[in-house]
């Protein structure tokens, strides 16, 4: 598309529908997310690159595949929405936060139960009025949903170079295994113990650190179950079905036929509080923020 002097300033339902292409199988899938025809998506396509004076989508790629300039595009774009909606939590919180919505995201049981909990009931106690809504989601999925503005703050696994973030608490993974296990009487067990019997896979949050650690060791773990719920794994590892490493944290303090160990290495990992920028935040936001920042960091219970 040849360069063409600009016209008028693009509209809130363009830049809508260029989030909606970055993420899109096809030009009309984006259209139809925001409720859009095909004819009406087109359009307002054509319209934004001819108000822009560049092409924002290679017409060339299979499926859709933003221009050079769509993608330097995007994170400004990302922007306009977040300072609309600062607008909006400001008008609707007011100076004393007496009203306003806080949208939070967690990931996994250690977030979800040990760390949110506390740090929202402190919260509700100084700001009654605020009505905060949490989704649950993964650890990347949280990250995601940060850079779409979806939510305001997210816990996540540090570090992030993307966001801004703040510690929470450190812990680390620990052996889940049998209690009548040949290895249950070691008070450490390696990587190296594990991969020879069958191992148990979480998908909560620890799930990506477990995997990458067999794989920065070069070690190849027999999976034979893959389960979400630590309730599950724990059942299935004290009825000898196989291993499992999880997040001290998220373990409980006894669990009937299964015994907990520490790796030998210890293989650690930070979690954190995270926005997008810390310096225009809501005014519900920035008062959490400011909350955990006073907080002392929290260590796992086989640290301490």
């Amino acid at each position: 598309m040849p360069r063409q002097k600009q016209g008028s300033l693009p509209t809130l339902k363009q830049l809508d529908l260029l989030l909606a292409l970055e993420k899109a199988d096809g030009i009309s899938s984006a259209g139809r997310v925001l409720g859009m025809t095909a004819s009406a998506t087109s359009h307002a396509l054509r319209a934004l690159e001819s108000n822009l004076g560049v092409q924002l989508i290679d017409r060339n790629a299979p499926g859709v595949e933003l221009t050079f300039a769509g993608k330097q595009i995007i994170p400004h774009v990302r922007d306009v929405f977040s300072a609309l909606n600062l607008v909006q939590s400001v008008a609707r919180s007011g100076a004393k936060l007496e009203t306003g919505i806080l949208r939070l995201g967690s990931f996994g049981l250690t977030a979800s139960l040990k760390l949110l909990p506390p740090i929202l009931d402190t919260f509700r106690r100084r700001y009654p009025g605020i009505e905060v809504q949490v989704i649950e989601r993964t650890d990347l999925e949280i990250e995601q949903a940060l850079l779409d503005r979806k939510i305001e703050i997210g816990i996540v696994t540090l570090p992030n170079d993307r966001l801004d973030t703040q510690i929470l608490t450190a812990d680390e993974l620990v052996a889940v295994l049998p209690t009548d296990h040949v290895l249950a009487a070691d008070e450490t067990v390696s990587l190296r113990d594990l991969i020879r019997y069958p191992f148990i896979l979480t998908y909560a949050g620890s799930g990506g650190l477990v995997s990458r650690t067999f794989a920065k060791a070069g070690l190849q773990s027999k999976v034979t179950h893959e389960l979400s719920q630590l309730t599950s794994i724990f059942e299935f590892v004290a009825r000898g079905q196989g291993v499992s490493l999880v997040a001290s944290l998220s373990i409980p303090n006894t669990y009937e036929g299964v015994v907990f160990r520490r790796l030998r290495p210890a293989v650690t990992r930070r979690i954190g509080l995270a926005c997008l920028n810390d310096t225009r935040l809501s005014p519900a936001a920035a008062a959490l923020w400011k909350q955990v920042q006073l907080k002392p960091l929290r260590q796992s219970k086989l640290q301490r």
